[in-house]
């Protein structure tokens, strides 16, 4: 409970005790009836000015008076909140939350990205520059701060709790990458996610050897480890500079790199699917090449043949320029 809902509360509980003792004081004084005595405490907290059931006896005035000056207090208390709580900025946030809400509960087939640290910030831009819709769930005020800069939709609050996942929508989110710094926070947030969508595909961020497989048995689909690949990497470069060189001009974006394109078969027009990959002609029309292919069980077949047969529910890896890889989203 914030602090405006407390002051209004207590407002509402002291306006209550006033009608019970206004009521109780004027069946007692008066010997009214309870719809009478009712009425007499209602005018008069009210101030309406109309008339009274009876004359008054000099008790029952001082009584009134009484009541009169307590429903001042009252009021004017409970005017004093309202005028705040307006004037504050508790009101635009709750409208600003209710309106980032109702964007999220439009969303489908999004990614939830779960923390905005180093390992958050750049899955939520890779995300991005693909037209991808991204929910980010953060608890840290500054980093909200400079979440909603970005114009990337947050929801505040603690990823391990069920709760905050749907609200981020984790019913019809496809994925969801958890980079929490801790990894027995990251397990939780995938047990979760997991329970709550069994179809979601979930990246985990993890720190040590030992949390692999356990986010893997909680329900994790893949665990990276950037500390890890980082000297990897760096090794890499040592013993084999071009070679990494290399790879590290190949990217899914960017102007002046080579580009790598992931194509569903589905996605390909209904001519070309159960036919080969030489029935595509993807060299001559668009100048890429398929560099790999991925089965519906997920085996990963390098270089294929010209003859693969494009069945469903596989995958081709092109490899092209980005004028390349834009000819071919335009004809494919």
């Amino acid at each position: 409970m914030n602090l405006f809902q407390s002051k209004f509360y207590r407002a509402v509980v002291a306006l209550v005790l006033l009608i019970i003792i206004g009521v109780v004081g004027y069946m007692n004084l008066s010997n009214d009836s309870f719809v009478n005595a009712l009425y007499m405490t209602v005018i008069t907290v009210t101030t309406v000015g109309f008339g009274e059931v009876h004359p008054l006896n000099q008790e029952e005035k001082l009584f009134t008076i009484f009541l009169i000056f307590m429903s001042l207090i009252i009021i004017g208390y409970a005017v004093s909140v309202l005028t705040e709580y307006i004037t504050s900025d508790e009101l635009f946030k709750i409208l600003k939350l209710k309106k980032v809400q109702k964007k999220i509960d439009k969303l489908k087939k999004h990614t939830i990205v779960c923390g905005y640290g180093r390992n958050g910030k750049q899955a939520v831009a890779r995300l991005r520059s693909h037209g991808k819709l991204c929910v980010v769930i953060e608890s840290d005020i500054e980093l909200i701060k400079e979440i909603e800069s970005e114009r990337v939709l947050c929801v505040r609050g603690d990823a391990t709790d069920d709760v905050i996942l749907q609200i981020a929508g984790i019913d019809h989110a496809t994925s969801l990458i958890t980079t929490l710094p801790s990894d027995a926070n990251n397990l939780y947030v995938v047990l979760s996610a997991r329970q709550l969508n069994a179809n979601c595909k979930i990246v985990s961020r993890a720190s040590n050897d030992s949390s692999y497989s356990k986010l893997k048995i909680a329900g994790a689909n893949n665990v990276i480890m950037p500390d890890k690949l980082g000297g990897a990497h760096m090794a890499s470069l040592v013993i084999t500079p071009d070679i990494m060189e290399f790879i590290d001009r190949l990217s899914i974006e960017g102007e002046s790199s080579t580009n790598l394109e992931e194509i569903l078969i589905e996605n390909l027009p209904k001519e070309y699917q159960s036919k080969s990959i030489l029935d595509l002609d993807l060299r001559r029309k668009t100048g890429c090449n398929v560099i790999g292919f991925i089965t519906p069980d997920k085996d990963y077949i390098i270089n294929p043949e010209a003859t693969m047969k494009l069945i469903p529910n596989s995958k081709l890896i092109v490899l092209g320029k980005p004028e390349e890889i834009e000819k071919l989203n335009q004809l494919f």
